[in-house]
């Protein structure tokens, strides 16, 4: 197997996710090689074209479309490869087209690449993931998906513009699946230290239920209000592939609620989904404690219940 290249990212599937990460992770600076591999490779390569004719603006890089021999090599593989969602379409009803189309792509990775990190953008990312953890044979912390990275993105952003602050500031996730059954964490969220029920009584806000729900259920319903209005979301998360492989390859051991196989913690077994994790160069480093109260316990209980059903059907 041929030593990994620090430097090399191969992103497989070029559609609207896959060419908006590709040209996020350009402007990144983090990598000097990047393979772009898609089922139609003109695509691929027509990508790879317009992407390069910015780098005289960006850093020095080799942008190119290639075959999965290209993989070879990869410190990150990005597989966004998949049916996209479509209007009106859960992110669970896509389940058993883009399985039948991982049986083919994830061992023609494994084939040429056996020692990078498998990142799973491709939706419902949680089932993706596990699925390619299977049919990988890769150990489980180097295959892990983005999971609720951008919906925990959405979350801070509406809490920034709810009470006026800067969202970097905030500190809250979303766990569980990356879908209908998703948790907003609220029990342990804060900003900047002081409990965010304390926090929004500070900025005048007092309606801590309501204003919970209806943020909750704005996180939750982002997709499909994009989806509505535009047909696709790609831009943020495009920007999640980019803050994970930067946490990847500078091995900062960020903590970001990736989707990972469970083992035990709140009773979850056998199935892939968001929880807080340490991420660096190794991949899933280490699971990180987090506090719920009884209802969020059952709720995650519920999003893992729901996930493990459609897996029973479709894998």
């Amino acid at each position: 197997m041929a030593t990994l290249k620090e430097r090399k990212v191969a992103v497989v599937g070029c559609g609207f996710v896959g060419s908006a990460s590709a040209f996020a992770l350009m402007e990144s600076g983090l990598f000097s090689e990047m393979v772009l591999i898609d089922v139609n490779k003109e695509k691929a390569e027509g990508e790879a074209l317009d992407i390069s004719h910015g780098l005289p603006f960006a850093k020095p890089m080799q942008i190119y479309a290639g075959d999965y021999k290209d993989v070879a090599e990869a410190a990150v593989i990005v597989v966004t490869a998949g049916a996209g969602q479509k209007p009106g379409e859960t992110r669970l009803d896509l389940v058993k087209k883009n399985i039948g189309i991982f049986k083919s792509i994830i061992p023609e990775i494994a084939k040429y690449n056996r020692e990078g990190i498998l990142l799973i953008v491709a939706n419902p990312v949680d089932i993706l993931t596990y699925a390619a953890a299977k049919l990988s044979g890769f150990p489980e912390n180097r295959v892990f998906g983005s999971g609720t990275v951008l919906d925990t993105a959405r979350l801070k952003y509406l809490l920034g513009q709810h009470l006026s602050i800067d969202s970097r500031s905030v500190h809250a996730c979303i766990i569980g699946e990356h879908g209908d059954s998703e948790i907003a964490a609220w029990s342990s969220a804060n900003v900047s230290g002081i409990p965010l029920n304390d926090f929004c009584e500070m900025r005048g806000h007092f309606e801590h239920e309501k204003s919970m729900k209806e943020i909750a259920e704005n996180v939750k319903n982002s997709a499909y209000k994009i989806i509505e209005k535009k047909g696709a979301t790609y831009y943020g998360i495009a920007m999640s592939v980019r803050r994970i492989c930067e946490a990847i390859i500078r091995d900062e051991k960020s903590i970001l609620p990736v989707s990972s196989i469970q083992h035990g913690e709140f009773g979850i077994e056998d199935i892939a989904l968001s929880m807080p994790a340490i991420v660096g160069r190794n991949g899933v480093e280490g699971a990180v404690p987090i506090n719920l109260n009884d209802a969020e316990k059952e709720a995650l209980k519920a999003s893992a219940a729901t996930l493990k059903e459609v897996l029973k059907e479709a894998f």
